[in-house]
């Protein structure tokens, strides 16, 4: 069974800085890509950032220039550091995988992590 495990969320200052982590483990051929969603209340997921498996990325337009993502394949990880944080950044940050365990690839999704932006 695939699991995707998130950490790093926490409070930060307005203009502050922050790096959230996700490892996949279980049972699974192939990772595809990997990527960070965010979720403001009462709203859906949105991407914020993804990365292949050839390294090419994409980034939110609101996130561009100050959030990086990050991959290490061999550890199975991904990375998003944050910076130049704003209050609306304020979310839950959810890690994506889209991973294949046989024949298919499925989106695979850690239990979350909570980022506040204070002031």
């Amino acid at each position: 069974q695939v699991q995707l495990v998130e950490s790093g969320g926490d409070l930060v200052q307005v203009g502050g800085s922050l790096r959230l982590s996700c490892k996949a483990s279980g049972g699974f051929l192939e990772i595809r890509s990997m990527g960070w969603y965010r979720q403001f209340p009462g709203n859906q997921r949105e991407l914020v950032a993804s990365i292949g498996s050839d390294g090419n990325t994409h980034y939110a337009d609101s996130v561009k220039g100050r959030f990086t993502i990050s991959r290490d394949s061999a550890k199975n990880t991904a990375s998003l550091q944050m910076n130049s944080m704003k209050a609306e950044d304020k979310a839950d940050y959810y890690c994506n995988g889209d991973i294949r365990t046989w024949v298919l690839f499925n989106d695979n999704w850690g239990q979350g992590t909570k980022v506040t932006v204070s002031a």
